[in-house]
């Protein structure tokens, strides 16, 4: 595919995210992964790249579980590249998680989530923002 000659670092890591997090899920699941990772790259409290925010320590699993990260499905790699190309230089999708930090899988319940607003979910995850200090 023409992509994959166009496949910069950022974008392979933004790539990696959406298939190692919602490669089985739905369009606007796999979008809202990504508008997460995005909204942490602008956000003061994350690192400034998506590579960094990705690989920063025991944020995504997939990164962090020792299997390998070479994707094994070729359609489902495909749909992560251009979802990942569509947000990152086209805007597509852009604020779907309406400035979502976190976000978790519905099968589970983290104890950090109490400390988070629920803005809602899509597809397989739940989407979390800051509460607004008062």
């Amino acid at each position: 595919m023409v992509l994959e000659l166009m496949l910069t670092a950022q974008l392979k890591c933004l790539a990696q995210n959406i298939y190692f997090e919602a490669r089985n899920s739905n369009l606007a699941d796999k979008a809202a992964v990504t508008d997460v990772v995005l909204n942490r790259v602008a956000s003061p409290s994350y690192p400034n790249t998506i590579c960094k925010v990705i690989h920063q320590r025991h944020q995504f699993s997939w990164y962090w579980d020792g299997k390998s990260d070479r994707p094994k499905n070729r359609d489902a790699w495909e749909q992560a590249k251009w979802v990942a190309y569509q947000m990152l230089y086209r805007g597509t999708f852009r604020g779907i998680t309406e400035g979502a930090l976190m976000y978790h899988a519905t099968y589970v319940s983290p104890k950090w989530a109490r400390d988070y607003y629920l803005i809602g979910t899509i597809g397989k995850h739940k989407f979390y923002r800051q509460r607004s200090k008062r």
